[in-house]
């Protein structure tokens, strides 16, 4: 099942760490068969507030976006971007298809 690497950046400080996160951070996605499917970008807020921006990046599944977020390629870049920013970050597993709202009631 497909599996979503999903932050919401409430605060970043860009600068020479954020710049040399984002130059490496393709290639520790790359081996884990990670893509960004949302890299911040204009949002449209419907309700309530979202002060920052999305990170949404999809893995073939759930091992896979472990196996990227725990990957010594990634730790190695890790601490570029907590030093400077201030974020929430999850792993979800995405839904089955069909998928009707009420499946989750089972």
């Amino acid at each position: 099942m497909t599996a979503y690497a999903v932050a919401h950046m409430r605060q970043v400080t860009i600068g020479p760490q954020i710049v040399e996160y984002l130059q490496r951070i393709d290639a520790t996605l790359e081996p884990f068969g990670g893509r960004f499917l949302v890299h911040g970008g204009d949002l449209d807020v419907v309700e309530n507030e979202w002060p920052g921006h999305l990170i949404v990046i999809e893995f073939p599944d759930r091992a896979h976006a472990r196996g990227w977020y725990d990957s010594p390629a990634y730790r190695e870049i890790l601490a570029l971007r907590t030093d400077n920013s201030h974020a929430d970050v999850v792993i979800a597993d995405g839904v089955r298809h069909p998928h009707k709202a009420t499946d989750v009631l089972e």
